[in-house]
């Protein structure tokens, strides 16, 4: 009897393992861009694996030639004529300051320094100190200190709080020298949130961005990681911002596509659900994030994040035409939710290209269907 009560058990335990799919931070592990089964995505004019770019989930020529040259140089004024050019209220300049603070902090990263070497990032320091009153080296240089608090410290400790301390600091300097621009309290969104701001004084923050730049994305999205669960609010807190930005987002916005990113940010950590990504929170959110694309210009800074995790959530749903489209609009670059979780952004986005041109051609498709 005991042997048959074992057998039992082990029987019920296969029911609930079979279905587990690992999710969130991890990966699809079922198909290798190189399995033997697996589509070829070079046919879909796909470029190679390591030929993908991690830098940015889209191209800005601009903003790479001046990352380039400054780099190579260590002279910032191309950094500084690029960002004095872009429109304040815009989503690329919130883009641009990100990539020039998230230079800086790898170069540092790389060369911390030491007795006989300058340590990387320099030209933000000289950028800093030649031209105290610049208004984008401001922003770069409060960016670049809450990236360095997040990369090298952990939350709740001393030297987290220090380095968020004079993040804080250096934001309020940066909106000083530009009081219409929304970039240093988008900025202070992530300070708020490994500070933990209560949620009156974080609301006071947003009121200040909404003033500024009513359906900033780039803004929304910093934002609704405070709400999130895991942070400071809960799912429903998250779902009802997300649900509320979309609500009033005028047509053309990409805050229609809002809510998917909610639901991106509570995706249990194991799903036993057979078709949870079929589901109807999931359907809902994802054919809000297909109207936003469709709605949206085609030059809007923000589409290629909005694009990158449908990529997700379709081949997740085995919607695998819709996955191809989408990839043949992003394919190059995977600086982008969710790739960037992963350790290797660009083997992470093979797999789910590989899958989704498999998945498509299991289905009838090939390169010769797809639309012109």
């Amino acid at each position: 009897m005991a042997i048959l009560w074992l057998l039992m058990a082990l029987l019920m335990l296969s029911f609930v393992l079979l279905p587990l799919v690992r999710r969130r931070r991890g990966m699809i592990e079922q198909v290798h861009p190189e399995h033997p089964d697996a589509a070829d995505p070079a046919a879909y004019g796909f470029v190679r694996q390591e030929e993908l770019d991690i830098r940015m989930p889209g191209p800005d020529q601009d903003l790479l030639d001046v990352l380039d040259l400054v780099q190579r140089t260590q002279d910032y004024h191309a950094a500084a004529q690029l960002l004095a050019g872009t429109e304040a209220q815009g989503e690329v300049r919130w883009q641009r300051v990100q990539a020039f603070a998230g230079a800086a902090a790898l170069e540092l990263q790389q060369r911390p320094g030491g007795v006989h070497e300058t340590p990387g990032g320099q030209w933000l320091r000289v950028w800093r100190a030649e031209q105290p009153k610049d208004a984008g080296g401001a922003a770069v240089h409060a960016e670049f200190l809450v990236q360095q608090a997040w990369r090298t410290s952990t939350p709740g400790t001393d030297d987290f709080r220090i380095i968020m301390e004079e993040a804080r600091e250096a934001c309020g300097q940066a909106a000083l020298l530009a009081p219409g621009d929304p970039v240093p309290y988008i900025i202070e969104l992530s300070i708020a949130r490994g500070l933990a701001y209560p949620q009156a004084e974080f609301e006071q923050l947003w009121l200040k961005i909404l003033d500024r730049a009513p359906h900033h994305m780039g803004a929304h999205l910093a934002a609704l990681h405070y709400w999130c669960e895991k942070w400071h609010g809960s799912r429903e807190q998250a779902y009802s911002f997300a649900q509320a930005a979309a609500a009033r987002a005028p047509q053309g916005s990409l805050l229609a596509a809002l809510p998917l990113f909610a639901v991106f940010e509570h995706l249990p950590e194991v799903i036993l659900v057979t078709g949870f990504y079929q589901s109807e929170v999931v359907t809902k959110a994802m054919h809000g994030a297909l109207y936003a694309v469709h709605s949206a210009r085609p030059d809007d800074p923000m589409l290629a994040h909005v694009r990158h995790l449908l990529v997700f959530f379709l081949v997740r749903a085995e919607r695998w035409a819709e996955a191809v489209q989408q990839l043949i609009h992003v394919d190059g670059h995977v600086g982008a939710l969710p790739w960037t979780l992963s350790a290797d952004p660009a083997a992470e986005f093979a797999v789910y290209r590989a899958l989704a041109v498999a998945g498509y051609e299991a289905n009838g498709g090939s390169p010769a269907s797809l639309p012109g």
